[in-house]
């Protein structure tokens, strides 16, 4: 008795979903984190036959048959189930059978794939991003002294031309030269540091609404999801206008260029506890979702959306996400992106802790 008490707080313990099922294919026992991933308790899950509460393809439920058949066990990775709440998940999970004085049983081990596969999928993508940033840094430096060069030859040679009319091909060599020199600044993002105070996320949120609606004159429709619960906290205000803005913008054009005939931007925020940024773990993080119903990112761009000069436009510039990653990276945060044709959701995610220090 002691050794099946003990055996069962394993079992409520362990972080991978187990499920037994009878002979007759229904669910027996449960443990909580089996409860938990498939949005039902034990209780509901008896009553109902395993293809509504197991939703696979129909391989994989013949699979399942043949397992309780032949007794053989199997594994299936990153497959794809669906809750009863209507959730889609991907996931691992065992299939073993079990011979018992009840007869034969199956036990279902699940184990959630989507945390890990976001864990890796956002620190390849801050990967990506200092890779990219430290690229930049080097090549801006060997453009910058080159055109410093030029443009103090063009003005020495300015001086030297006594023909009037020859000044206009020097005020091209140096208005160029200053040209190049601010874009290689813009790629180079915010380089000041951070001007830190005690800032409202929603007051930031509704400055560049009051932005875009001024630029749009009203013609794109722009509603709010506030999580009013959502503290203060320690960020520079300016510099988060700024990615804010440009996300919107770049939502915005896309919009007006594929000629949405109502576009529309949702702004939604919410706050989520122990949520993982790449390898460092958060208590609490504010999460602002920017929706659209525009066309969509084309595929061949969407890992490099965040990549300096890379646009889905032909006369975007593509600093506008690269600078925007780099402010909420600044505050220690992430921007992901998730599209469809009708829809394309940028996710802030910015750390809440206090005395939260953005990264220098």
């Amino acid at each position: 008795m002691v050794k099946a008490e003990f055996s069962k707080k394993i079992l409520e313990n362990l972080s991978t979903a187990v499920v037994l099922l009878n002979d007759q294919m229904v669910v027996e026992y449960a443990n909580p984190a089996a409860e938990m991933l498939l949005e039902a308790s034990i209780r509901r899950l008896s009553k109902l036959a395993i293809s509504e509460w197991f939703i696979v393809s129909a391989d994989e439920q013949k699979d399942l048959k043949e397992c309780f058949d032949s007794g053989h066990p199997y594994t299936h990775r990153e497959a794809k189930i669906v809750t009863l709440g209507g959730v889609e998940l991907t996931v691992d999970y065992s299939i073993n059978p079990l011979f018992l004085d009840k007869g034969k049983q199956l036990l279902i081990e699940i184990e959630a794939r989507d945390r890990l596969m976001r864990i890796e999928r956002e620190e390849d993508l801050l990967d990506q991003h200092d890779t990219a940033r430290s690229l930049i840094r080097g090549l801006a430096h060997e453009i910058k002294n080159p055109l410093g060069g030029i443009r103090g030859a063009a003005q020495l040679l300015e001086r030297e031309l006594h023909d009037p009319s020859l000044h206009d091909y020097t005020h091209v060599i140096i208005e160029e030269a200053d040209r190049l020199r601010n874009l290689v600044d813009r790629l180079l993002g915010p380089r000041k540091l951070p001007n830190l105070e005690s800032v409202n996320i929603h007051a930031i949120l509704e400055r560049v609404c009051q932005l875009v609606e001024a630029e749009t004159k009203g013609d794109i429709e722009l509603s709010r999801d506030y999580d009013p619960s959502i503290p203060e906290f320690t960020g520079d205000a300016e510099q988060l206008i700024q990615a804010v803005l440009n996300i919107m913008r770049n939502s915005m054009q896309a919009m007006q260029s594929a000629n949405i005939e109502s576009p529309s931007i949702k702004i939604k925020t919410r706050a989520f506890r122990q949520v993982t940024l790449g390898a460092e773990k958060h208590r609490l993080v504010c999460c602002v979702d920017i929706i659209d119903n525009g066309p969509g990112i084309p595929e061949d761009i969407l890992s490099k959306i965040f990549y300096p000069m890379v646009s889905g436009r032909a006369e975007g510039s593509g600093l506008g996400l690269s600078i925007a990653q780099s402010i909420i990276n600044q505050h220690n945060g992430l921007i992901e992106c998730d599209t469809r044709p009708g829809e394309t959701k940028f996710q802030l995610l910015i750390p809440l802790e206090l005395n939260n220090e953005p990264s220098r």
